[in-house]
Parts: C-alpha cells; sequence; structure tokens
C-alpha cells in the first residue's frame, strides 16, 4: 500500500504537466529503432507506454541531426518519417495516462565514421580522448563497443548550423506530441565537450574563459526556448563526471553560472546525473546547496536511488524529482512496486542495446494479489 507520508508519491506540477507522482523515468537507450531512417517504431511504442505510471517519461537520447548520431539504432527527430514514427510513441504514451519530454542529443566526439559516411566527428577541438560507442557491424550484425576516434574542431558556422538543429528538433519533438523537451547536455556529449577545459581547446569566443566555454550551451537554451517556451524544456548536466577524458577542475563553478542563465531563461527543470559506477565521485552537500540556490525551478537527480534514498533527498529540499532508470527496464509497473515495497526484477544485460521484444516489453507486471497475471500493454 502506498504510504500516505511519503514524498515520492505526492502529485507536482512541472511547467504546465502535472505529475501524479514525483518517480521520473530516466533517458536511457535500447537502440532499437526501424531501420534504415533510425524511425521509432510501434515496439518502441509498446514498451514507453508500459511504463507510462512513471510521472514523467524522459525519452532515449535522439540525435537532432545526422551529424548528431554516435550509436547504432538510436532514433532520430529530423525527418518526416521519425516525427511520424514518435506521434505513434506519445499518443499510446498519452493513451495509458502517461507524459513524455524528448531528449534532444548531439553526441559530438563520441561518434565513429561508420555513422557519416567516412567523415570524422565533431567537437569543440581535435583532441584525443578515451571513448567508445555501441556499433552494430554490417558484415555481422553484431553490436558491440568501438573505439572513438580523434575529432575534428567545428567551425564558427557549424556550431550556429547546430544551434539551429537544437530548435528544430525541439518543434518537431512539439510537432511529433511529446509534452516537452531535455535538452542532453551531460555525459560527456556536445554540450558537456564544450562546457570542460579538457574537451574545449578552443581559441576564439567559443573556448577559453569559463564565459567562453557556456556559450554554446547559452545559444542552444536561448534557441530552444524561444523555439517551444520555456515551460516546456528541461536540461540534463553531469557535474561529476570524470568518464570520457571529461575530468575538468573548473566544471562546478561552469555549471553553477550555467545555472544562473538557466534561471533567468526560466527553464522547467535542471536534471542532475549522478555518477553511478564503482568508486564515483560523490555528489557534495555544498554542490547541492549551491545550485538550489541559483536554479528555482525543478531539481531532478538520477544515480541509483532506491526508494529509501530517493524520500530523503526529497525531504532534504535538494530535489524535487527523482529520476529510475535501469530498475524501469525490467519492471514496466517500477512505481507501483515502490509504492507497494513489492521485489524488483532484474533486467537482462545481454538484450539492453539492439534487438527485438525480447528484453524490451516481455518483462510482465507484477500480479496482483488473488487476481489473473496483469495484461502488458499492447501497441
Amino acid at each position: 500500500m502506498i504510504m500516505s507520508d511519503s514524498p515520492l508519491f505526492e502529485p507536482f506540477s512541472l511547467g504546465s504537466v502535472s505529475m501524479p507522482n514525483r518517480i521520473v523515468m530516466a533517458p536511457m537507450t535500447r537502440a532499437r529503432s526501424t531501420q534504415p531512417g533510425d524511425v521509432p517504431n510501434a515496439l518502441n511504442a509498446t514498451y514507453y507506454a508500459q511504463r507510462a505510471s512513471a510521472g514523467l517519461i524522459v525519452s532515449e537520447a535522439t540525435q537532432i541531426s545526422p551529424q548528431g548520431k554516435g550509436y547504432s539504432f538510436t532514433p532520430g527527430i529530423h525527418s518526416p518519417a521519425q516525427v511520424d514514427g514518435w506521434r505513434g510513441v506519445t499518443d499510446a504514451v498519452h493513451a495509458a495516462g502517461g507524459r513524455m519530454f524528448l531528449q534532444l542529443w548531439h553526441v559530438g566526439r563520441m561518434s565513429h565514421p561508420d555513422f557519416h559516411d567516412g567523415a570524422l566527428p565533431v567537437a569543440p577541438s581535435a583532441v584525443p580522448f578515451e571513448g567508445s560507442i555501441w556499433k552494430v557491424d554490417p558484415a555481422t550484425g553484431e553490436g558491440g563497443m568501438v573505439a572513438c576516434p580523434v575529432p575534428r574542431a567545428l567551425t564558427r558556422e557549424e556550431i550556429a548550423s547546430i544551434v539551429n538543429d537544437f530548435a528544430a528538433g525541439a518543434r518537431r519533438a512539439i510537432e511529433a506530441g511529446f509534452d516537452g523537451v531535455e535538452i542532453h547536455g551531460a555525459n560527456g556529449y556536445l554540450i558537456d565537450q564544450f562546457l570542460r577545459t579538457s574537451s574545449n581547446r578552443r581559441e576564439d569566443e567559443y573556448g577559453g574563459s569559463r564565459s567562453g566555454r557556456l556559450r554554446f550551451l547559452r545559444e542552444v537554451v536561448d534557441a530552444v526556448v524561444d523555439a517551444v517556451d520555456a515551460s516546456r524544456v528541461g536540461i540534463r548536466l553531469a557535474p561529476f563526471l570524470t568518464a570520457r577524458g571529461m575530468a575538468c577542475p573548473d566544471i562546478l563553478p561552469t555549471l553553477l553560472e550555467a545555472a544562473d542563465h538557466l534561471q533567468a531563461r526560466g527553464l522547467a527543470y535542471l536534471h542532475l546525473v549522478e555518477a553511478d559506477w564503482d568508486d564515483a565521485p560523490q555528489f557534495t552537500e555544498a554542490f547541492r546547496k549551491a545550485i538550489r540556490a541559483r536554479f528555482g525551478g525543478a531539481i531532478i537527480v538520477a544515480g541509483k536511488y532506491d526508494r529509501a534514498r530517493a524520500e530523503a533527498i526529497l525531504r532534504s529540499g535538494y530535489a524535487d524529482l527523482v529520476a529510475f532508470g535501469r530498475p524501469f527496464v525490467a519492471n514496466p509497473d517500477l512505481p507501483r512496486r515502490l509504492a507497494e515495497g513489492l521485489p524488483l526484477a532484474d533486467f537482462d544485460p545481454g538484450s539492453l542495446f539492439g534487438g527485438d521484444a525480447r528484453g524490451y516489453t516481455d518483462y510482465p507486471f507484477l500480479q496482483r494479489a488473488g487476481t489473473e497475471q496483469a495484461e502488458e500493454i499492447s501497441a
């Protein structure tokens, strides 16, 4: 039974979106779009609709342009077919009572020439780094992790074009029926690459000083807000990320300065990724206080949260919503399981990326006592 004093199951207003609980389904790459064309499909619609009891679903990362692609079989939001495919997903989620934002993505250097007709991936600077992406071998059809090459540096003209691509992707997302969009500024992808001294060695107005490294983020945020309204826009950031060559001694003050701009533009939320690998850097209370003081919108946190940790962070006031990632893979009815203290199923790691319904839409809803097994939502 739901505990009446648990903040996790209280309703919340996120811009114009009314959430029945404070549980967010975090964005997770599952690599199951239809090929060719990276088009969302009926299987994707089933998967997301099964999980519509989340207060909010944030879609898997979705490339804003062909250049923005970095993994096999990930969906896009830059063609009419992709918009139509996503409309099928949002229709299914809304019919099941859910709410959904699309995550806008440009991977930058986290890519491979095979996705770009042999051309190098792009980045703020041509800096070598350790990173790998999931790619399907066209000869064998098997997927695996492959190393990323040294990227080439973007020109000023190309940067302006990418800013426009973010805005166009946001408009297409609303056309496809999404309730809003989340700008992906975390996890070592393009916006994050501009923010950090380790990946941004530019000497023009997009590099060097803290203000210069923040310029691209500000321009993207401004363009997306102008395109779809701030109440429909969130952003994801990863303050303590060190993997993928992203360790940066100036990142915390840089992101605090970014928060000032996000506050000024009135974004609906700030989604903070907490490092979730073993011996990863821990979020400090000092940073939580500082970011909360600078940003008055909703704050979402994500990173190995269970119910107890989620309730504790909500009660502390440092967050308003908690995102759950991999627990949603094998538990389409995760909010109910958390609310009633029911056991969580384990996911199959071998079916996380690519494939069909196995390990995607075939995880069962937990049977209610005295009833038959709950039926899964079908497309």
